[in-house]
């Protein structure tokens, strides 16, 4: 029997950060929910090469007693709670007291804090594990962290980060998730030293547009709705205010950004009879539960939460939703319009307009009759692990899928795996050179409708129809041009302007290359922007707007970018336009020419998937004049 051995601080503490510390994202995520919990009202941002070389959060809040530090950096300790009972009703952010130990375990990080009411700032160092002295430093009232080095002791994780860029695309995502979730405090958010965002905490319409501009406020609902014991409120986008991906959706559940599935679901649907395929709608939900009812430690960077009834928090969303978009009388009850307070006149603090509805309420109501769902908007809610972006595993799921090859024990063994695939690919090309019928001797015998060509070989007599002929024609030609890299490109009068937010710009800069590899001249244009100066010419009737909202609806798929799906849609659909149409009536010289081009090859689709052309033989035709039976 193997020993069994007790591990050192040091090594749970790696095995822990393996969990919390996933990239520097994390380590911001956990050091600003400190600070939100110290009831700071100015965080301060700085990172240095997307966070790997430096992390600093530094805050106003209440600070940290001297005799406290050497234990904030010690395993499971907390402030925000003290027994299992605490755990029934979380109101903090951070909780459980892994991410200080965690981070320290794998970073070099310095802890300086000013208590409320001392007379002295105290600093705590503390690298790979290991904690210094704490001696006396210089800092006004509250907290500064800094973690430098992320990872230098754990090799095999810091090569698996993004590149700097990419990385520090993910903290500014954090980093205006906070904003848009505490519209009461003011951030500023540095980048190797520049300035990247900024908000005053002058309320949710400020943070709005800090984070997505001005516009998007113009664009979008105010809600606040009480419904089932739930409170409902924030910002949704209007139905022709769509978005390419789900970038534009966050959701607060007391204060904390998570993405659910229930919520997200809900959402959805309610939106189902407004968007196309490919659209997502724009939102900033905040939902306010009774902390008694939601549990918030279901997943280890507190991403996620398990609602006790799924049922009451999906009706109430979706019903909400659902009058509002519809324009039903009680969505009057629900839609708001801030009016400008009157002179001298207070707004309500950010605490009781946000204060969560009594436990008592959702008891009283949980049990009440279900909000009935429309049966042409009501879908299955989907296992977490089919959420977009999780890896899924069709395990067990009734999909086929080719069985696992066995093991074997010897090479002839295995050459008779590689004889038998040899055998099933020679099968599939057979079956393929079937299908493909060739003419060598077929005679023209007229057209149907100005749409049909009808030739005639041997026993038999073919259909072709020339516009799906047409149309796979210019649309091989197309192909082969993008394949070799022989485009024509278009330049453009005025250049098109595509605007994008943090995660969707650094999405197409890893991507450039690839789609200037197709024809189109882009670049970066300013903060946020892309500008096309040129399209391939043979797509130069593309719509772009079309184009790139398709192209951005890849942002965050495991799968990678569809750039050759996508081209492929864009030129089917251009040989399409450009091919012959049904009913136009075409010369002698113009039907031969088709034909030529053809090579007399019968077996070809459309790219859409239609016949070029039908066979009709001698024998079927008999039968249906009734001349054989």
């Amino acid at each position: 029997m193997a020993k069994i051995n007790i591990l050192d601080n040091s090594v749970y503490n790696r095995i822990a950060a393996g969990e919390v510390v996933e990239r520097p994202a994390s380590v911001v995520k956990e050091f600003v929910e400190n600070s939100i919990d110290a009831g700071a009202r100015q965080i301060e941002i700085r990172v240095e090469r997307g966070g790997k070389d430096l992390i600093s959060v530094s805050d106003d809040g209440c600070g940290i007693e001297r005799s406290e530090l050497h234990a904030a950096f010690l395993p499971h300790a907390t402030s925000k709670i003290a027994s299992a009972d605490d755990l029934e009703k979380i109101g903090t952010l951070g909780f459980r007291g892994e991410a200080l130990a965690s981070v320290a375990s794998v970073a070099n990080v310095t802890l300086r804090s000013k208590a409320a009411g001392a007379e002295e700032a105290f600093s705590i160092s503390c690298s790979g594990g290991k904690t210094g002295e704490i001696v006396p430093c210089a800092l006004g009232e509250g907290t500064e962290i800094v973690a430098e080095d992320l990872f230098f002791n754990t090799p095999a994780r810091a090569k698996f980060m993004k590149t700097d860029k990419g990385e520090e695309s993910e903290v500014f995502s954090v980093v205006a998730r906070f904003i848009l979730g505490n519209p009461q405090i003011a951030f500023r958010y540095y980048a190797d030293g520049k300035p990247v965002l900024r908000s005053f905490g002058g309320g949710e319409e400020e943070a709005i547009a800090a984070v997505y501009g001005a516009a998007a406020v113009e664009e979008c609902y105010r809600l606040d709705a009480h419904k089932n014991g739930v409170h409902i409120y924030g910002y949704l986008g209007k139905p022709a205010y769509t978005k390419a991906n789900r970038t534009y959706q966050t959701t607060f559940v007391n204060g904390r950004c998570v993405w659910n599935n229930t919520v997200s679901s809900a959402v959805s649907n309610a939106y189902g009879g407004y968007l196309m395929k490919r659209q997502y709608p724009f939102y900033v939900l905040f939902i306010d539960v009774p902390p008694e009812i939601v549990d918030v430690n279901v997943h280890p960077n507190k991403s996620d939460v398990r609602f006790e009834n799924n049922q009451v928090i999906y009706g109430s969303v979706y019903s909400v939703i659902s009058a509002v978009l519809d324009g039903n009388a009680s969505a009057l009850e629900y839609v708001v319009k801030a009016p400008s307070p009157a002179a001298g006149q207070e707004e309500p603090s950010v605490g009781q307009a946000n204060a969560a509805p009594s436990p008592a309420v959702f008891e009283k109501e949980k049990d009440a009759p279900r909000v009935p769902f429309p049966e042409a908007r009501s879908y299955p809610v989907p296992p977490p692990a089919a959420r977009e972006g999780a890896f899924i595993s069709f395990h067990d799921s009734g999909t086929a899928r080719p069985p696992a090859p066995e093991k074997r024990g010897n090479k002839e063994e295995v050459s008779d795996i590689f004889a038998e695939n040899k055998r099933y690919l020679e099968q599939l090309d057979k079956k393929a050179k079937q299908q493909k019928i060739v003419l060598e001797n077929a005679r023209y015998c007229g057209s149907l409708f100005n749409t049909y060509l009808l030739y005639e070989e041997g026993d038999g007599v073919y259909i072709i129809d020339q516009h799906a002929a047409h149309e796979r024609l210019i649309f091989d030609r197309l192909r082969a041009e993008m394949q070799a890299r022989k485009v024509v490109r278009q330049p453009m009068l005025v250049p098109y302007i595509v605007q994008v937010n943090r995660e969707e710009g650094q999405f197409l800069a890893e991507n450039l290359s690839k789609i200037a590899e197709i024809g189109f001249d882009i670049e970066e244009f300013g903060e946020g922007n892309f500008k096309i100066s040129s399209v391939p010419l043979d797509l130069q009737d593309i719509d772009l707007k079309s184009f790139f909202d398709e192209l951005l609806g890849e942002v965050g798929s495991l799968r990678g970018i569809r750039l050759s799906e996508l081209l492929r849609d864009k030129i089917a659909m251009t040989a399409c336009k450009h091919a012959v149409k049904g009913g136009m009536m075409l010369t002698d010289a113009e039907k031969q020419k088709l034909f030529d081009m053809l090579h007399g090859d019968m077996g070809l689709k459309c790219p859409h998937g239609r016949p070029v052309a039908v066979r009709l033989g001698k024998t079927e035709i008999e039968k249906m004049f009734k001349r054989i039976v």
